[in-house]
């Protein structure tokens, strides 16, 4: 039903400012809820899937209605308060209103959505494997300085605008939440949060502005290892004012001794990500230790390491199970990052047995930390190749069809998806088994339909949910090759 100042409109299509009455059917891709009115799609980011609500249109695109809720009319029945206060405007979650055992079924049926025109008779299809407790789950939290803080309806008109230390607001670039507390990240990091911010107000070090491109402080980036404890806290910066930082830097680990390391780093770029040009240890050794499933992993300001290490654990069991690797056998890990998944499979057998590893990796330092933790872990049958996969992938593909083709390949791509051309390589390489990993579904099922023309028929698919409250998801999918 359409409403328009209390009256009923009739056929047409709705326009910015109407007000409808819809319920919400299901979880979109992106997070929001989705429901309908006639024949367009409706949009919204205010109350979960199963409500009934009253929304106004904010906008309507094409056969799609963007809406926010003004009032619900019943709710769902997975349902439930949000925990954390800072629900709605911060862009970190997308649905602690809805049950986390429904969210996951949303999930699943998501993804078995996107991936059916993929899916065989023998396919196996399991459902997505959660978390037990899934909050503060995050080992890694990157929080922004800015001075455009955005105020929430509950707190005061005279609040203070030009300081914040937390999270961009959704769909807003330029203001930055001020965070009091996170349900997601470490239990240790809010506390750190709160120094932080008391500090740099204190000390009177400004925020950076994204607008001017002016200001002092930009991020603050902290990681923990969950198995062993270590904290580690990556200040970035403007350059300049060093002398300034330090003093803030030793003032934030006296107020918090369980910081195991602080680093500096100084970037002049405009873009706002938490990255540095240059960086200096001012506490500690630079570094953190993690576990993997026995192995241990040496963590960087900077270095790529799951976010959630409980859940990491699992990815890593499945792909090694998945590879089902044979006692000598070959194994290519592309887009092996720092090693983590080949190292987990190179340690799945010993001596004589032991597979051999071969990792490829455009970024060289990720290549170095591969090959550190190899030597950390006593690993010398997994060596690592730097350079564009393309090229390289292509290369040792020619080199190992006259000698020692692998045979299984663990495919971990960013989330653009494989090259055109590494999928050639791999056609060519043609080993019996592949693992596909990826935390993107739309270039996952256009990588595996690329496969799936070279041969590979997809064989089980089973998701993870490593990101809880968020609608994204990890997934591994075995192929095989057909005869």
């Amino acid at each position: 039903m359409c409403l328009h100042d209390g009256g009923p409109v009739q056929t047409r299509k709705p326009r910015k400012g109407d007000v409808l009455e819809v319920r919400l059917e299901r979880l979109g891709a992106r997070g929001e809820s989705v429901g309908r009115t006639g024949e367009l799609v409706l949009r919204t980011r205010d109350a979960p899937p199963g409500a009934s609500v009253r929304v106004q249109v904010v906008r309507r695109r094409r056969n799609a209605v963007d809406a926010r809720v003004l009032e619900v009319l019943e709710p769902g029945p997975h349902q439930v308060p949000a925990r954390c206060a800072h629900f709605g405007t911060c862009g970190g979650c997308a649905r602690q209103d809805l049950a986390y055992r429904a969210q996951l079924d949303e999930l699943g049926r998501l993804l078995g959505e996107r991936i059916a025109p993929l899916v065989d008779a023998d396919t196996r299809v399991d459902p997505v494997l959660g978390m037990d407790e899934p909050w503060h789950y995050r080992n890694k939290m990157d929080f922004t300085f800015g001075n455009r803080r955005w105020v929430e309806s509950h707190e005061p008109e005279d609040v203070a605008r030009d300081f914040a230390l937390g999270l961009h607001v959704r769909g807003r670039f330029e203001k930055v939440l001020d965070v009091g507390a996170c349900d997601i990240a470490f239990r240790e990091a809010t506390p750190i949060l709160a120094t932080a911010r008391r500090l740099a107000r204190e000390q009177d070090l400004s925020a950076w502005d994204v607008r001017e491109h002016a200001g002092l402080l930009r991020h603050l980036v902290l990681r923990k290892g969950e198995r062993t404890g270590e904290i580690l806290a990556f200040l970035v910066t403007s350059p300049g004012a060093g002398e300034a930082v330090a003093a803030y830097a030793r003032a934030l680990v006296a107020a918090h001794p369980e910081l195991t390391t602080l680093v500096h780093g100084e970037s002049a770029r405009l873009a706002t990500v938490a990255t540095a040009s240059s960086s200096r240890v001012l506490h500690g050794g630079g570094v953190i230790h993690e576990e993997l499933l026995g192995l241990r992993f040496a963590i960087s300001p900077e270095s790529f390491f799951q976010t959630n290490t409980v859940q990491a654990e699992v990815l890593a069991t499945l792909v090694r199970d998945a590879a089902a690797v044979r006692p000598g056998a070959v194994v290519y890990d592309l887009y092996c990052g720092g090693g983590a998944l080949s190292l987990t499979v190179a340690a799945a057998l010993e001596g004589a047995a032991a597979p051999r590893i071969v990792g490829f990796e455009l970024v060289e330092e990720a290549v170095e930390d591969a090959r550190v933790n190899a030597r950390a872990n006593g690993i010398d049958n997994a060596r690592f190749v730097p350079g564009d996969l393309a090229a390289t992938l292509g290369e040792t593909a020619r080199r190992a069809a006259r000698l020692d083709p692998p045979e299984a390949c663990i495919v971990d791509p960013p989330r653009a998806g494989m090259h055109a051309s590494v999928v050639a390589a791999l056609a060519e390489l043609a080993p019996s088994r592949l693992v596909h990993v990826s935390c993107n579904q739309e270039t996952a099922v256009r990588d595996l339909g690329l496969l799936r023309e070279n041969g590979y028929r997809l064989r089980r698919v089973q998701p993870i949910d490593l990101l809880p409250h968020t609608p994204h998801l990890e997934c591994v999918f075995t192929l095989e090759r057909s005869p």
